[in-house]
């Protein structure tokens, strides 16, 4: 196997130029599937929720999702697209193991919406993202391969497959080619899938949770020299989070110059990216729309919405994020940089949420944007996986303003929140953090401290308060810092007769 010497990503971009697409598939919340009327519960018994008709069994005929239709719809106008006066759907012929019809019925020629966009902030520029087609699906069932070392089937002793998901309604995003991005391709991209995951979380459509698969992100990724035509493209599959989004367009980048490079050629192809180390390895050659052998669905009536029915859905729909980002970032009294960094770390809601559950717009945004999102960096996860709810965080600044902890803490207390050991009051007692406010043993630990160190407290005497932090200082050791700062001070400046 030949090595492939990988340029860095500041070196890559500077000679080739980046075009970026983005295929993102979102499950809707309905109740039932989308032609037949199983439950779509997630983490349901495997194959519990099937029937005649999402199994495939002869005879079985598919009725449309009324609840669906709609919810696409709704989709299609929140993305300014145009909603279709008559479409209808398709049979898509693939191979699918975990399809029990072995084609998919979805839309190819003649989408419920079309030619849309997104905006998005990065570094302070807006890029518009075309949206070129919104159209309904129906998902596939899940595939696990088991008794090997990867979870992938090579290697694996036997497949199991879980057909609850087959059939549930999918709604498939697809953005037109997004050239001209330079080297901030990957936040881009990251940033248009939280544009997209906060737009469709507002109209309560699905709960697009990607760690449970209800959003997935296809990410194309080529790369040309300037002034050549657009390059080859590949397919990162099923990208299921933001952060890995931003990284597997980086690493493509990276892999597909380095080829280039070294003279080879890019195969239009899948790939899957790899969470553990950060890259991408092949996946399948990819198939062109021919290869499917698109043809109407024979079974189904065409959908033909009603425009007045369309405009009404139009007037329902609820605020922009953009326009409620605004709206927050005034009320909290915050810069449009600031506001941007909450977005991008997924953050906006969860400080919204706090906030509602009583903490101060400055405590709750100090805690998500401080020590959370430090560790969820750090586990590379998202904020909202990071295993402190809205109330727990508000509970914690009560219990810091109260004056029950202080900063440092407060931290430690933490700790033990996103470690499953409770809300912050239990942890606090169980750890025994609670500050100290006892003046009686806070003057005796003052006491000792000074007489242990007369140098600075002669020091303190003579006018150099400065030097009082010393003393400080030993105290918080004393009282394994679960003494106020602040107390301290005032007590050791009294104790040395100093105003």
């Amino acid at each position: 196997m030949t090595t492939i010497a990988l340029p860095s990503y500041e070196d890559a971009t500077s000679r080739y130029e980046t075009v970026i697409g983005l295929e993102t598939h979102v499950e809707l919340g309905t109740q039932t599937k989308m032609f037949c009327g199983c439950k779509t519960d997630f983490g349901a018994e495997p194959n519990t929720q099937v029937c005649p008709v999402c199994l495939a069994l002869p005879g079985a005929l598919p009725a449309m999702n009324g609840a669906a239709i709609e919810a696409t719809i709704r989709i299609g106008l929140a993305l300014n697209c145009d909603i279709a006066e008559w479409c209808r759907m398709a049979r898509k012929n693939y191979f699918y193991p975990d399809m029990p019809k072995n084609f998919q019925t979805s839309q190819y020629d003649e989408p419920l919406c079309v030619d849309g966009h997104v905006d998005v902030v990065v570094d302070g520029k807006e890029y518009r993202i075309g949206i070129e087609r919104v159209h309904i699906e129906e998902d596939t069932g899940k595939t696990l391969h088991v008794g090997g070392a990867t979870g992938r089937i090579h290697g694996a002793t036997e497949s199991l497959v879980d057909y609850n998901r087959a059939g549930i309604p999918l709604v498939e995003i697809v953005t037109k080619p997004v050239p001209g991005l330079g080297e901030l391709a990957p936040e881009v991209a990251k940033a248009y899938v939280a544009e997209l995951r906060d737009i469709i979380r507002s109209l309560g459509v699905s709960d697009v949770r990607m760690e449970q698969g209800s959003l997935r992100c296809d990410v194309n990724t080529s790369l040309h020299k300037p002034g050549e035509e657009w390059g080859t493209r590949t397919e990162t599959k099923n990208v299921n989070s933001l952060r890995s989004v931003e990284r597997a367009v980086r690493s493509e980048v990276i892999r597909q110059a380095g080829v280039l490079d070294g003279g080879g050629k890019i195969t239009q192809e899948t790939r899957h990216f790899h969470e553990d180390r950060g890259d991408t390895s092949p996946g399948r050659s990819k198939e062109t729309a021919t290869d499917y052998r698109y043809f109407p669905e024979p079974d189904l009536v065409p959908i033909a919405p009603d425009p007045a029915w369309v405009a009404q859905l139009k007037s329902e729909l609820p605020e922009r994020p953009s326009t409620k980002r605004a709206r927050l970032r005034e009320e909290w009294g915050i810069s449009e940089l600031d506001m941007q960094s909450a977005a991008n770390a997924g953050a906006v809601e969860l400080i919204e949420e706090t906030i509602a559950a009583g903490a101060s717009p400055a405590g709750a945004r100090k805690w998500w944007m401080g020590e959370l999102a430090r560790r969820a960096n750090e586990l590379g996860i998202e904020l909202s996986a990071v295993g402190a709810t809205p109330a727990q965080v508000a509970a914690l600044q009560k219990l810091v303003e109260e004056g029950k902890l202080n900063d440092k803490l407060a931290r430690t207390v933490l700790e033990g929140v996103v470690a499953g050991e409770g809300d912050p009051a239990e942890v606090m007692a169980a750890r025994g953090l609670e500050v100290v406010n006892d003046t009686g043993a806070l003057t005796a630990a003052v006491d000792e401290a000074i007489a242990a160190n007369p140098d600075i407290a002669d020091k303190i005497r003579d006018g150099k308060v400065a030097a009082a932090g010393a003393l400080v200082g030993a105290v918080m050791k004393t009282t394994r810092g679960q003494a106020d700062a602040k107390t301290v001070r005032e007590l050791i400046l009294a104790r040395l007769g100093v105003s």
